[in-house]
């Protein structure tokens, strides 16, 4: 088990959380995702946990997740504003694999306080207030789960071809905005290859993803594409592309 390196406490990325970063880095050049999944179960046991949105590269994960141990830890933030889809795959998927998932709600005080203080709708009206929005309804969630399951690591679905922001990434990374292991098994994966994976293994997908939507977030936050557009231009689409983050990935 590597040293316990979490805690709100840390400004910047501390010594030991990068030569905890480089060893793991070290320790798993060569490998293949499942591989690398493997050893970071094996590695970090119940501290670490998948985050899912139960987009496509999530579902992949699920599975090959699920093909190792059941026992893992799967984990959901339902904003209380998702698509009736991702609720069905979500439904799917725990039916599937026969898990457990865990979902985390935002706090309701903080969601009251917030809309009758900005509306409903107020992600539309600035970037401020979006981030307003995912930080009540994403950010205090995922940070609360972290926090009382002494989380060390965390796999999550995000692939370099997803966004501009995301170009510079490491499978395995220091986290400092949750202050945590961020492990992406699926970082150098094309979108053919998480399809391919997808149907060679019946996993199965948000239904929203076969009508325009290659990247599903909230219901009012995410609208269809057209061919040849940027596969994240459906969120948050009235922002600049190398604004697109919700704060949970940064």
């Amino acid at each position: 088990m590597p040293p316990n390196i979490t805690g709100g406490a840390l400004t910047g990325i501390s010594v030991m959380a990068q030569e905890l970063v480089d060893k793991l880095l070290a320790d798993t050049e060569g490998m293949d995702e499942n591989q690398l999944m493997a050893f970071a179960l094996e590695t970090f046991g119940d501290e670490i946990a998948l985050a899912s949105s139960f987009g496509a590269e999530d579902q992949v994960l699920t599975d090959m997740l699920c093909k190792i141990s059941k026992e893992a830890k799967i984990f959901t933030l339902d904003t209380g504003r998702l698509h009736q889809a991702t609720y069905s795959v979500m439904e799917k998927t725990r039916m599937k694999y026969g898990i457990q998932l865990h979902v985390m709600f935002p706090q309701t005080q903080d969601v009251q306080e917030m809309v009758n203080e900005h509306g409903l709708n107020l992600f539309y009206e600035s970037i401020e207030n979006r981030k307003r929005c995912c930080g009540v309804r994403k950010i205090e969630p995922l940070r609360r789960f972290i926090s009382e399951n002494n989380l060390q690591a965390w796999f999550v679905g995000l692939r370099k071809e997803q966004s501009p922001t995301r170009e510079d990434m490491k499978w395995i990374q220091w986290d400092e905005g949750n202050q945590i292991i961020k492990i992406c098994p699926l970082l150098d994966w094309s979108t053919d290859q998480v399809w391919d994976y997808i149907k060679n293994n019946g996993v199965p997908y948000n239904a929203l993803h076969d009508q325009g939507f290659p990247s599903i977030g909230c219901e009012p936050c995410t609208r269809a594409i057209q061919e040849g557009q940027d596969i994240r231009a459906g969120r948050w689409w009235w922002e600049n592309p190398d604004q697109k983050e919700c704060g949970l990935h940064k």
